[in-house]
């Protein structure tokens, strides 16, 4: 029972679809930030050192980039609502999955062999459900919303034919 209910729980914390992302390529992972009251979209791009546990509800990329000559990695969760989206620029040919090799490497023997892919393809990562959904809910709030206005609109109606029985009765009296 409880193990069913953690993986009720798990399976809600997933979003609908993310990108396939795997070791070798090179992604741009637009990130929001938060700053006291601000927030932001920063992007951090660079070369994907290691995909984990891509399957679950905690996948994990490890990316790296060099940043005025110094090595930084940052990991990202795929399902985090932090992670607004990631964007595959490039695709390299590699053998494993843990490219832990590039961290003693620079220049040019840290290049990694391109292959081509379809980019707009792999980036597309559009749910058809929940568009459909978003679209139902659209046409719902549009459906209540001119409800309300026919309700508005016969409360106006009903104000108007009192107001003018208020000002037959006022000229009757004048």
């Amino acid at each position: 029972m409880s193990f069913e209910l953690i993986k009720l729980v798990n399976e809600a914390q997933k979003k609908a679809a993310v990108v396939d992302v795997k070791s070798g390529d090179t992604v741009r992972v637009h990130q929001k930030i938060k700053e006291g009251t601000k927030e932001r979209i920063q992007i951090f791009e660079g070369v994907v050192i290691r995909v984990d546990r891509a399957a679950s509800h905690t996948a994990r990329i490890t990316v790296r980039k060099i940043a005025s000559g110094v090595g930084v990695e940052k990991s990202f969760l795929l399902h985090s609502p932090l992670v607004e989206k990631i964007e595959v620029t490039r695709r390299s040919k590699v053998r494993r999955n843990y490219l832990s090799y590039l961290r003693e490497r620079s220049g040019k023997s840290a290049r990694l062999k391109g292959i081509n892919f379809d980019r707009e393809g792999v980036n597309d990562i559009r749910d058809l459900h929940a568009e459909e959904e978003a679209a139902r809910l659209k046409e719902e709030a549009h459906v209540a919303a001119e409800a309300k206005a026919a309700e508005k609109a016969a409360e106006d109606a009903e104000l108007a034919a009192k107001q003018a029985e208020v000002e037959a009765r006022h000229e009757e009296t004048a």
